[in-house]
């Protein structure tokens, strides 16, 4: 299959659209890691179906708005890791943006994904997506409708990421006041996430009125006289799931973690930089490209990084039985 029929299959096939429209660097990115193949089944509404017959409503407002919620939970060797947390996480973003939608039943949708598309023994993720369904079109939340959730399986690998060091981009952070729903309408994130790839680099770190706040598709951290450093949970930045456990491991070792906004201007006095994220884990950053200028972190993963990075597989370890160190 190549790559110009695989755009436009999702339009004509892959839920009429929705999904492609409102997450399209993902799903390539998805579509990459998997060999440019589909899933065998995806949940949509109810059924299992082979993608091919997937199908919504031209008038979903997850199609036309981007009038929707999502959620990428990970597992390792089938088993799924922090489930609980990452749906924590969807009822928030539901409730802040007033989609109604059972989810009761979610995990056990979860673990049929994983079983239909043979990945019990494979790394993978669960996407998950609910949108506000089929409605008039109208610049207002309807009274009256019926949530549209999309469920799949996926294969990606989540093994390696001790071993890279990455070069980012800088730039300013253009999107909208409220970061920490985790909405599919991601179309500055997606621009932020694609200037990047167009020189190679693997994030876009962004920044608001002078100080830190995360990258295009993942929390961001500092080490900063032997402290980690990373931007408070509020409106600006997603409340990531792996960054939480982050915070929570510094907690436990006696490693000294700050909530707190990095200034530009304090940049000198970092020694370390890392992302986290579902699929990013935590991922050494090497140099930062700004406009103008490139800050680097020196040759090797600093100390404090590899020591979290270790505190990190032994918590999916513990979790879930799997060594992915």
């Amino acid at each position: 299959m190549t790559l110009q029929k695989l755009i436009k299959l999702p339009c004509e096939i892959f839920f009429q659209g929705s999904f492609f429209i409102s997450r399209n660097s993902l799903f390539l990115s998805f579509a990459l890691n998997m060999k440019l193949s589909y899933p065998s089944k995806v949940y949509l509404n109810g059924e299992w179906l082979k993608p091919e017959e997937a199908k919504i409503s031209v008038f979903d407002r997850g199609f036309l708005f981007g009038d929707g919620i999502y959620e990428v939970i990970p597992f390792y060797s089938g088993k799924l890791f922090l489930l609980k947390e990452h749906l924590q996480r969807l009822r928030y973003s539901l409730r802040e943006v007033e989609l109604q939608c059972d989810i009761s039943d979610f995990e056990s949708i979860i673990l049929k994904a994983i079983e239909l598309t043979e990945l019990n023994a494979a790394d993978g993720a669960i996407y998950i997506q609910v949108s506000r369904g089929m409605a008039p079109r109208t610049h207002y939340f309807p009274e009256n409708y019926d949530a549209t959730v999309l469920v799949y399986a996926y294969k990606t690998n989540l093994r390696g990421f001790q071993n890279q060091f990455k070069d980012v981009l800088v730039s300013n952070d253009l999107r909208w006041h409220r970061c920490d729903i985790k909405s599919v309408s991601l179309m500055a994130n997606i621009l932020a996430n694609t200037e990047a790839k167009k020189s190679d680099f693997s994030e876009n770190i962004m920044i608001r009125d002078g100080y830190f706040t995360e990258g295009s598709h993942s929390s961001l951290f500092f080490v900063k006289d032997e402290s980690v450093y990373t931007h408070p949970n509020g409106k600006f930045i997603l409340p990531g799931i792996t960054r939480n456990l982050l915070i929570k491991l510094c907690k436990e070792n006696n490693i000294a973690i700050v909530e707190k906004a990095l200034p530009v201007s304090e940049l000198d006095e970092v020694t370390e930089v890392f992302i986290t994220g579902t699929t990013t884990q935590i991922t050494a950053i090497k140099n930062l490209h700004f406009p103008d200028r490139i800050i680097n972190f020196g040759n090797d993963i600093g100390k404090v990084t590899r020591r979290l990075q270790l505190l990190f597989c032994e918590e999916v370890k513990k979790r879930t039985g799997v060594d992915i160190s």
